[in-house]
């Protein structure tokens, strides 16, 4: 599809914004499964339904325009999905884990919380007032999760750092040379 108008990029960007959404519908259960943390499980797992959610508002949007909701694969979000799957593969320390799976969904939410900005824009100045209620919804949305995945990293990166230090200080015990003391022969 040619891009010559305002309107033909918003159209491209809900694209990207509903293979970005389909593709998070994959991955949210297994960063929810990874997730040694109940409180982070159970976030992945509310995501997850918000998620289905968007993509729906974007799917009304799309049927609005008269659109196909298909023809764009998100490559940013492939990538940032990649990585994320990286980290679950990880052997690591279960706090630090968590600490790094809280990192990569933080990518995530940043991503999404850009192109939502820009698609409310888009919408707001081709005079798409239901489009711009939809997308701002999304928008706030996408925001508060990031918000909560602050305060979530808030406790779990302190635990991480904390399994971390005792890891090293317990590494560091085992190198240190064990020394025997003899005792003098009794006169």
């Amino acid at each position: 599809m040619a891009i010559n108008s305002l309107q033909d990029l918003y159209v491209e960007q809900l694209r990207d914004l509903y293979d970005a959404e389909n593709q998070l519908i994959k991955a949210l259960p297994k960063m929810a499964e990874a997730s040694t943390s109940d409180e982070l499980r159970q976030g992945f797992e509310e995501h997850l339904e918000q998620t289905r959610g968007h993509a729906q508002r974007l799917e009304t949007i799309f049927q609005k325009l008269d659109q196909k909701a298909k023809g764009k694969k998100c490559k940013a979000m492939e990538g940032l999905v990649k990585e994320g799957s990286e980290v679950l593969e990880e052997d690591m320390d279960e706090n630090v884990k968590d600490a790094a799976i809280i990192a990569a969904a933080q990518r995530v939410e940043h991503y999404e919380i850009s192109g939502y900005g820009t698609a409310r824009t888009f919408a707001t100045l081709l005079g798409d007032r239901e489009a711009t209620a939809l997308l701002e919804q999304t928008l706030n949305e996408e925001k508060e999760t990031d918000r909560r995945l602050t305060e979530l990293a808030e406790g779990i990166n302190v635990e991480a750092d904390v399994a971390a230090t005792e890891l090293e200080e317990a590494e560091e015990e085992t190198k240190k040379p064990r020394t025997t003391t003899r005792r003098k022969p009794a006169a």
